[in-house]
């Protein structure tokens, strides 16, 4: 992996905050948002993230004062193929019963963008209803230059893996390195590049959002710090892009993409006040809480952002890391404990080893434990922690995650065929067997 490029864009502190900014003085309104003539001849517009009348806390939108609206930012629109990125519900799922893992996701091998690199892993609940989301990867080696994106069907969660990506959004430009990610709503456009030129090739992970947004857990006992804490969300500042040249604006609504072709960069919002945002998050800033005498808490602990639902405390989506910490616990098992869950556990791995799995489970690779399917530390992981010496030992250099949904996974075509599937996973816990003879004491 090559150097981490030096960060030397701004941005804005804050989770969910009202923000306001402007690359030239004056070109936002002060005291309205829509006057009669914008200065320096620009177009207010809103992009709406909720419905008008959702609650105060829940209701978000952004004013965008750009050098053209954003209907002349879409011609016709003639059909996209993108045919590894796929939607819920999927027509013939492959069956996702089994506990699956695979290898790193290859690298292209020819000339790739960010969105034809994209292939899904699995989807769960149904776009059309706005539930559900879809794990994708993501392998690119060449620069969206004069193409353009938006999603119409939910928000994009990216995790970089391997290579540091410049991702441009109609509000302003975000820099994300591996243990970073970033957040694109639904339907504003962006595009993405390589940060570092060094780099051949990028790769990493997505979440697609259907449902609600992504918003910060309710942190219950733990009180008003640690977790995730709001501060460290940081949203870019305003940046346009004035360019009259060819350009291709690509879309994804309700499953399809489609392509139009205007003249002019959609990026093009000079200044901007409000709280439908894209965001970074430096995954190292997460303070996490555990057990400091006995027992392993839930992994609810470790949960960054939360995708609601209508039942109480049953998400839609929760992204969840796992990051350098201490173990500390006295008499503990002190890796998470084998179960079953009725949420299904999309993971991967930015770097280092998960605690869980001695072998086999890569960084860029990924593993499926989908609804009430057992799962939990491999052999070996169980034999080193049953026997370990339970002094105060740190948990460094690793960055594992989760998508976890409440809704069943279904796998794709591609991913039931990728080369790196490993058949073999199944096997990791072989060597668990009967311990139990009758007599008491600890065996």
């Amino acid at each position: 992996m090559s150097e981490k490029p030096m960060d030397t864009l701004s941005y804005m502190p804050g989770f969910g905050n009202d923000f306001e900014t402007e690359t030239l003085e004056g070109a936002l309104p002060q005291g309205m948002n829509s006057p009669q003539k914008c200065n320096y001849g620009l177009y207010a517009e809103q992009l709406s993230g909720s419905p008008f009348t959702a609650p105060r806390g829940t209701n978000e939108r952004s004013w965008l004062y750009r050098i053209r609206p954003s209907v002349r930012h879409t011609k016709r629109f003639a059909p996209k193929s993108c045919d590894l990125w796929k939607t819920a519900p999927l027509p013939n799922p492959e069956a996702g019963l089994e506990q699956r893992r695979w290898g790193p996701t290859p690298l292209p091998t020819k000339p790739t963008q960010f969105i034809d690199g994209v292939a899904t892993v699995t989807t769960a609940g149904d776009v059309f209803t706005q539930v559900g989301m879809a794990s994708h990867v993501y392998t690119f080696n060449q620069d969206m230059v004069d193409d353009y994106f938006f999603n119409a069907d939910g928000e994009l969660l990216i995790v970089p893996q391997l290579g540091t990506l410049l991702v441009f959004t109609e509000l302003g430009k975000m820099q994300v390195s591996p243990g970073e990610i970033c957040l694109v709503p639904r339907g504003m456009v962006f595009k993405v590049t390589k940060a570092n030129p060094e780099d051949e090739a990028c790769r990493g992970y997505i979440c697609e959002n259907y449902g609600a947004k992504f918003t910060l857990p309710d942190r219950g006992p733990i009180g008003a710090n640690c977790l995730a804490n709001p501060r460290d969300f940081k949203t870019p500042v305003a940046a346009y892009e004035d360019k009259d040249t060819p350009c291709r604006l690509h879309v994804k609504w309700c499953g399809k993409f489609f392509t139009t072709e205007i003249g002019h960069s959609p990026l093009d919002v000079v200044a901007w006040h409000g709280n439908y945002t894209p965001f970074k998050y430096d995954l190292s800033t997460f303070s996490p809480v555990g057990a400091i005498l006995f027992d392993h808490p839930d992994p609810s602990i470790f949960t960054v952002l939360t995708a609601p639902t209508e039942e109480a405390g049953t998400a839609n989506v929760d992204f969840v890391i796992f990051p350098p910490r201490w173990m500390v616990a006295e008499n503990t098992f002190r890796p998470p404990w084998y179960h079953r869950n009725i949420m299904s556990e999309f993971m991967g791995l930015i770097e280092g080893q998960y605690d869980a799995k001695e072998e086999g489970f890569l960084p860029g690779g990924m593993s499926l434990h989908n609804m009430m399917m057992p799962h939990g530390p491999d052999f070996m992981g169980f034999e080193k922690a049953s026997n370990a010496d339970l002094q105060p030992v740190k948990l460094d250099n690793t960055m594992a995650f989760m998508f976890e949904t409440r809704y069943p996974q279904q796998v794709t075509p591609y991913a039931e065929n990728l080369e790196t599937l490993q058949d073999n996973y199944i096997d990791c816990w072989d060597g668990l067997e009967r311990k139990f003879d009758g007599t008491p004491g600890v065996k």
